[in-house]
């Protein structure tokens, strides 16, 4: 059998270069090699493509340390022209050799110059299939202002939120204060395009305010401020349908925080005390069944396209989304696979399903 060439694209401009590194660990690991023929690209923090290592245990997350794409001097030269699909990389001496032609992209890239729709217009220039959302989609589930409005206006209900800009800040830092009172204490400042939880704050006094702006504004020039929801914390993995069906909704995942303000970078990826894991979440049928109904709405109201991971408040008696992740993180501790393996879909099908819906989109 001739096995499909997948690049799996990785590392990036973000400040969440090593998830995304940590994340190609667990890809790499775990990717169906009878199926597969793996060409490992890593973006470094500067932009450039190069030919990485095909090896899991180089980008492992551990304590006290994390994964990144280095710059090893070799140069991805990418096809041409839409008429042609060779890869080739160019070694640190000058010279060039072919790495084949690719069937299908795995840009498992996290933030900014990667799941905003940036690398995404590119592959579709070049007309490379690609795993996940679509440049429109993509550029929707990375701002938390977008995607709410987008959801707000197709029925869907979310936590109040309020944003702007530095510069309206500077034109009438009143008005924005007035108006973020008004959605009471607490509240979380984020910036409007970032994920992993970088830049985000829980403001509990007014005093606190000025940090956790600037915080939130070093991450991006957007900023948005939400109401905190009392209530469960869960989240739950959604994937394209087949042949034009429905959405396919895993089971309900659940955030336990019980040490911590929020769950946070430390928690999500350095394995920082205080957060548990649950999955499946405790839940009843009925509750089970509306909140995969809001997250095959939602899913599809931002685009419907490839994955997403769809959070939630849940204060016992109502669902409200917090946002729509379109590439949400995927090392194999991560809430979204382990959502699908829950549900009887196990991390390496899961990978291989992503592939081949690229390859038949």
């Amino acid at each position: 059998m001739v096995k499909a060439a997948v690049v799996v694209l990785f590392g990036g401009r973000s400040s969440e270069h090593s998830i995304s590194s940590a994340t190609a660990g667990g890809v790499l690991r775990a990717i169906d090699r009878e199926r597969f023929r793996v060409v490992p690209v890593g973006i470094t923090r500067d932009g450039a493509f190069v030919l990485e290592d095909d090896d899991p245990d180089k980008f492992a997350l551990s304590h006290g340390a994390l994964p990144e794409v280095v710059d090893n001097g070799t140069r991805i030269l990418w096809p041409e022209s839409t008429l042609s699909r060779e890869l080739r990389v160019r070694r640190g001496d000058g010279t060039v050799e072919s790495l084949g032609d690719i069937d299908v992209v795995f840009p498992i890239l996290h933030g900014r110059f990667g799941e905003d729709g940036t690398v995404q217009g590119f592959l579709e220039l070049l007309g490379l299939p690609y795993v996940g959302a679509g440049l429109l989609m993509s550029a929707i589930g990375m701002d938390k202002h977008t995607t709410k409005s987008i959801l707000k206006a197709a029925g869907v209900p979310v936590v109040p939120w309020i944003a702007f800009t530095r510069s309206d800040l500077d034109r009438d830092r009143e008005l924005w204060m007035r108006r973020a009172r008004s959605l009471g204490l607490p509240v979380f400042v984020k910036p409007a395009r970032a994920g992993s939880s970088v830049g985000v704050s829980k403001v509990s006094s007014w005093d606190e305010w000025d940090a956790a702006l600037e915080v939130a504004f070093a991450e991006d020039a957007t900023v948005l401020v939400e109401q905190a929801v009392v209530g469960r914390e869960v989240e739950c993995g959604v994937l394209e349908g087949r042949d034009g069906g429905a959405p396919r909704v895993s089971v309900a995942g659940e955030i336990v925080i019980s040490g911590r303000d929020f769950y946070d970078f430390e928690a999500k990826y350095l394995d920082a005390p205080g957060i548990d894991l649950v999955c499946p979440a405790d839940m009843h049928d009925g509750e089970l069944a509306e909140m995969q109904r809001i997250a095959a709405r939602a899913f599809e109201a931002v685009g419907g396209e490839g994955l997403a991971r769809v959070d939630f408040f849940f204060t016992g008696t109502d669902f409200y989304v917090n946002e729509v992740n379109t590439m949400p993180g995927f090392t194999p501790i991560s809430m979204f696979p382990k959502c699908w393996i829950a549900s009887g879909l196990p991390y390496d099908a899961l990978l291989t399903e992503l592939i081949d819906l690229a390859r038949v989109r």
